[in-house]
């Protein structure tokens, strides 16, 4: 249950990925998480599996660099850039996640995921920007 009776199942979400712990209490029962991700395409079904999925994915507490978080009829478009250390070496990701909602609960997300860049790849990027 939300700590802040203002507080969604977004805003928790949000607030988990950037401390390195997805909550439990924001998926439904039957959620679905439809992930696109560099060379693969997969589908995970249930809301603890997906809670599991998404916990692999932040593991590690993080900082957002941008948020852009946009409603939807049934949901909110949530676009995003992560940055976090792994075993000591920074990293970041670009991402997009379409969460349709029910009962104020996330019953789908559908996820775009550019990959996950350690440092060095980071810098390869920012020295092609100019």
């Amino acid at each position: 249950m939300p700590t802040d009776i203002n507080e969604t199942a977004v805003d928790r979400l949000l607030a988990g990925i950037e401390a390195g712990a997805v909550p439990a209490g924001i998926f439904t029962d039957d959620a679905a998480l439809d992930a696109t991700v560099p060379n693969w395409r997969f589908s995970v079904h249930g809301g603890e599996a997906v809670r599991y999925e998404l916990g692999r994915w932040y593991a590690d507490p993080g900082q957002f660099e941008n948020v852009r978080r946009s409603p939807l009829p049934d949901g909110e478009l949530v676009e995003f850039t992560l940055g976090w250390e792994e075993q000591g070496i920074p990293h970041a990701c670009h991402q997009a996640h379409i969460l349709r909602l029910v009962d104020g609960l996330v019953a789908s997300d559908t996820a775009f995921c550019g990959g996950r860049w350690p440092a060095s790849l980071l810098a390869e990027m920012q020295a092609a920007a100019g």
